[in-house]
């Protein structure tokens, strides 16, 4: 069976070492994973999340009482965190998932992609979207890249018309370096294909499929007093994750609408 997320991971190194505006991404501190996504539903094909974002100020959550506006209760103060993925020695810094089948199932009609790359090569709108994730990652932070507009200020957003320009050269510069066929031709076929192709597609998850890392809350030990509220909502003095290792990865094998798991990660590889 084909092996998507390792497919992914190997297409990314090949892409950082060819292209120079991606040469600030280290591969081997990526981790590609997959997570599920039906076809033909709405949501991302892929994204891109940093383990390297700083803890958040201090903040609480609060609600008002909806007739008189004021606050009716509060949580406890806590700052928001990055969980730790490490796999042996090494620090992973960003993971990016893939949503199965749908990226697979990706099409350009109907899209931007479709008049930047032309009708029926949606190939090219795959390679896009994995260019799209790997230039997420700051090239100065190591976070998340901020979005800038066409003069180079910084925007609010991160997916501005300028990101989605710079994207679209990467690929351009890609294809004009002459990959090899045999890194790029899995994202020729759709699930199906892959499927008939190989007997069935297969993916690195994290146990407790379908849930992954992510930031999550941390109670501070010194609690400022203000503001008063007549109810305080606890906030968990212990999240149930901190770290994660390999020991946290399994493979499955992705079917429509369903997954089979196929054992650790390290049995699978």
């Amino acid at each position: 069976m084909i092996d998507y997320t390792d497919h992914v991971h190997r297409l990314m190194a090949d892409i950082v070492s060819r292209v120079p505006a991606l040469s600030h991404v280290d591969v081997s501190r990526v981790l590609v994973f997959a997570r599920p996504g039906r076809t033909g539903a709405h949501g991302p094909y892929a994204t891109c999340h940093s383990l390297l974002v700083p803890d958040s100020e201090p903040a609480y959550y609060y609600w008002r009482d909806p007739r008189t506006g004021a606050m009716a209760k509060r949580s406890e103060w806590f700052v928001v965190r990055s969980p730790e993925v490490r796999i042996g020695p090494r620090r992973i810094w960003h993971l990016v998932s893939v949503a199965l089948p749908r990226f697979c199932d990706q099409t350009a009609a109907d899209t931007h992609k479709e008049r930047v790359y032309g009708r029926g090569r949606e190939w090219l709108a795959k390679l896009d979207t994995i260019v799209h994730e790997l230039y997420h990652v700051d090239p100065h932070e190591g976070g998340i890249r901020r979005g800038s507009n066409g003069d180079g200020r910084l925007s609010a957003l991160t997916h501005t018309p300028q990101f989605f320009r710079e994207v679209q050269g990467i690929v351009r510069a890609y294809l004009a370096s002459g990959p090899d066929s045999s890194v790029v031709e899995f994202l020729s076929f759709d699930f199906d294909a892959l499927t008939r192709r190989y007997g069935g597609v297969v993916g690195t998850v994290f146990r407790g499929y379908p849930a992954f890392p992510q930031r999550y809350r941390h109670r501070l030990k010194v609690q400022p007093r203000a503001p008063r509220a007549a109810q305080i909502v606890l906030v968990p003095s212990q999240p149930a994750r901190r770290v994660f290792t390999e020991a946290d990865l399994e493979k499955r094998q992705f079917l429509r609408g369903s997954t089979l798991r196929l054992g650790d990660w390290g049995q699978v590889q």
